[in-house]
């Protein structure tokens, strides 16, 4: 049935619940949870140091629906699941890396707008101090000589 899979967000226990910062982040718990499930671990909702806004199997429906409409391959996937295992983002700088890398990005870049969307990541300011431009101006005039 279509509803068994749609995502419910958690809420209503009184604690505010702590979106992710990013899609990235959101992986490696979800990496963590899962790893935790598989060591015998039984998984309660609410029970972690921050309640978190979905389930560690909504993070997994989100990259399935990608993989279903081939958004994201089977590369992807390997690449996630290798880093996601080792707890660290794949380095630009080492050789052996770049194409893991390139895939990483791509992967997250497509899971995170949906994630966002769900709010299960924070929506990234795109000016994190509400005066940026009065800042940017001083800096400027400063840099230059001018009076602010």
């Amino acid at each position: 049935m279509a509803s068994d899979k749609r995502y419910f967000p958690i809420s209503g226990d009184g604690r505010d619940v702590v979106p992710f910062e990013n899609a990235a982040e959101a992986w490696f718990w979800f990496i963590d949870a899962q790893q935790a499930r598989n060591d015998g671990a039984r998984i309660t909702a609410g029970q972690g140091l921050y309640p978190r806004p979905c389930e560690p199997m909504d993070i997994l429906k989100v990259a399935e629906g990608l993989y279903r409409n081939r958004r994201l391959v089977m590369d992807h996937f390997l690449v996630l699941r290798h880093y996601g295992r080792r707890g660290y983002m794949p380095d630009a700088n080492r050789i052996k890396e770049s194409r893991a890398f390139t895939l990483w990005n791509e992967a997250m870049e497509r899971i995170e707008p949906i994630l966002i969307r769900k709010e299960i990541v924070r929506k990234r300011d795109m000016f994190p101090h509400p005066d940026w431009a009065h800042q940017a101006l001083v800096f400027e005039q400063q840099q230059w000589g001018g009076r602010a």
